[in-house]
């Protein structure tokens, strides 16, 4: 018997899934991807996307941080931009960045359905010795 398909099987490709596993692990990584890809002439520092995102600038500083450990950006002297990113990683961009506009909801489902986000949220529950 099969599973029921997901909205994310729906408008998800297997290879965008495999990536945002992979690489993305927050929506705010997507959101700061989409901010720095509109306007990618401008500096963006984790300030500035962290004002910009609604977001604490450690919270920015993370994601971003994440991003280029990841290859979807680079960064020079702590601005970031999608200079230098490799070719193959770009056009995954791209692809997530259409779906994402479509079909938000499913691919936010994705990105919070990774297994190690519940290992986290467990890990806040385990006792430390001397606790």
């Amino acid at each position: 018997m099969f599973a029921p398909l997901t909205m994310a099987d729906q408008y998800v490709s297997d290879e965008l899934r495999s990536f945002i596993l992979k690489r993305i692990d927050s929506v705010a990584q997507i959101e700061a991807l989409l901010l720095i890809r509109s306007d990618p002439q401008s500096q963006w520092s984790a300030a500035r996307l962290a004002r910009r995102l609604y977001i604490s600038e450690a919270e920015a500083a993370e994601a971003l941080s994440r991003l280029c450990a990841s290859e979807l950006l680079t960064c020079t002297d702590e601005i970031y931009a999608l200079d230098g990113v490799p070719e193959q990683n770009l056009a995954l961009i791209e692809q997530l960045l259409g779906v994402y506009s479509r079909h938000l909801i499913p691919v936010t489902n994705l990105v919070h359905s990774k297994p190690r986000r519940i290992g986290s949220f467990a890990d806040a529950f385990k006792f430390r010795k001397g606790s």
